[in-house]
């Protein structure tokens, strides 16, 4: 949803990552876009996957109207098992609320239980390499990525991850993000899932029942994802 505007440090190539994994296993993947402006879709909650990527606090203030119409179809997607994808901005809006910088209150969806508020002092950031340890289906996996973000979340019960290197939630927080069976919120760009193929697969398995996935050569993104590992915990 908004590709046009929530796509800040390549959040699109989560979607092209999506896209390959599939590709090369000959799973059919079918991509369809809601910009702002469009006709209003009927067909949210019967979306396999539905991603929301990262945006300032302009571009949330933009697009909050329009997205707070699809709450009803993004609960009743929630409920039915869709799987749910957001990062920083789209993490944000699926909560209570944002508070932005301006100490203006942008309602959120109200999906979620957390809420946002960010420093008045506009300088206030949490910004750098971020490693997170994440469980995905029992097995621990750290999780890299980038984080940029003036907001602070409270109220993540059920995070993503415990924070190894960088911030998380709150400025030297312990724990990052959201997330359920079929929900991933963070604040992790980078962009996401090109630097970590094992989550990309876990969300691809979920959206398709396919428990075991057929095997791809990894050994590059491996390879670079030591790297920065010894790199960002030594």
């Amino acid at each position: 949803m908004y590709p046009g505007l929530l796509d800040l440090y390549g959040d699109s190539g989560n979607v092209e990552a999506l896209r390959y994994r599939c590709a090369v296993r000959g799973i059919d993947l079918e991509v369809f876009t809601h910009e702002l402006g469009d006709e209003k879709r009927a067909d949210i909650a019967d979306m396999d996957i539905i991603y929301l990527g990262g945006g300032a606090d302009y571009e949330q203030q933009q697009l909050a109207e329009d997205l707070i119409s699809y709450r009803k179809e993004l609960s009743d997607a929630h409920k039915n098992g869709t799987f749910m994808l957001m990062i920083c901005g789209g993490y944000q809006l699926m909560g209570k609320y944002y508070k932005d910088s301006n100490d203006k209150k942008i309602d959120g969806l109200g999906l979620f239980e957390y809420y946002t508020e960010a420093s008045t002092d506009k300088r206030d950031r949490c910004i750098g390499n971020i490693v997170v340890e994440a469980e995905l289906d029992g097995k621990k996996y750290k999780v890299i990525g980038f984080e940029n973000h003036g907001g602070q979340t409270f109220g993540s019960d059920k995070p993503f991850g415990r924070t190894l290197c960088g911030n998380g939630n709150v400025r030297g927080g312990e724990y990052e993000g959201y997330m359920e069976e079929r929900v991933i919120a963070t604040y992790l760009h980078g962009p996401l899932l090109s630097k970590n193929p094992l989550l990309t697969d876990y969300i691809i398995s979920k959206c398709t029942g396919i428990e075991q996935l057929k095997k791809l050569d990894d050994s590059l993104e491996e390879r670079c994802r030591d790297i920065l590992l010894k790199r960002l915990l030594k």
